[in-house]
């Protein structure tokens, strides 16, 4: 499996998960063949192309016009076919079942997720967020207890980046939280 360099996507202002972020993401997720995952707050798509890539089937929101347009850039860079969803989560999520869910980017809207993903994230559907804050992460564990999640696992991943001219720089350190959804 070839994984896609940060370099290689279509980028703009808008946020992106960075390669080792991804993969571990990827790998917490646990992406098969024939996967339904969701991606909230998808930004450029990065974790949308690379579970595309692997046999899923991807519908991406992203509330943001830009990100929008390079979801769609990179999705047709990459030959993929995402469904790609202009607005908020939860509100214009659609009402379908899926059996894995990213959580990239919720807006302040943690807790109105969890609600939608009781009703939509299948049981044992795996749902994966990444955070930059304490606040937001405390909240998304408190949350995963509160709905009865198995198997979480968080993991702070701090790295750095060589420049051109040998300096290390370092990067934002990102908590990666997963949980199973249990028993209703």
């Amino acid at each position: 499996m070839k994984w896609i360099k940060d370099e290689e996507f279509i980028r703009g202002n808008i946020p992106m998960t960075k390669f080792n972020i991804r993969i571990l993401t990827i790998g917490y997720l646990a992406i098969e063949d024939g996967d339904r995952l969701l991606d909230i707050g998808a930004g450029t798509g990065s974790i949308s192309i690379e579970v595309a890539l692997q046999g899923a089937k991807v519908w991406a929101i992203e509330k943001e016009k830009e990100g929008v347009e390079l979801i769609q850039a990179n999705s047709e860079k990459f030959n993929t076919n995402i469904n790609i969803i202009n607005g908020q989560a939860p509100e214009n999520l659609p009402n379908i079942n899926f059996n894995k869910c990213f959580i990239g980017g919720s807006g302040g809207k943690l807790k109105e997720i969890f609600d939608y993903l009781k009703d939509h994230l299948e049981k044992n559907g795996i749902v994966c967020g990444n955070f930059i804050t304490l606040n937001n992460l405390y909240e998304f564990i408190n949350l995963l207890n509160k709905y009865n999640y198995k198997d979480i696992e968080t993991q702070l991943i701090q790295s750095a980046y060589m420049d051109r001219i040998g300096l290390m720089k370092g990067q934002n350190p990102i908590y990666i939280v997963k949980g199973v959804k249990g028993n209703d």
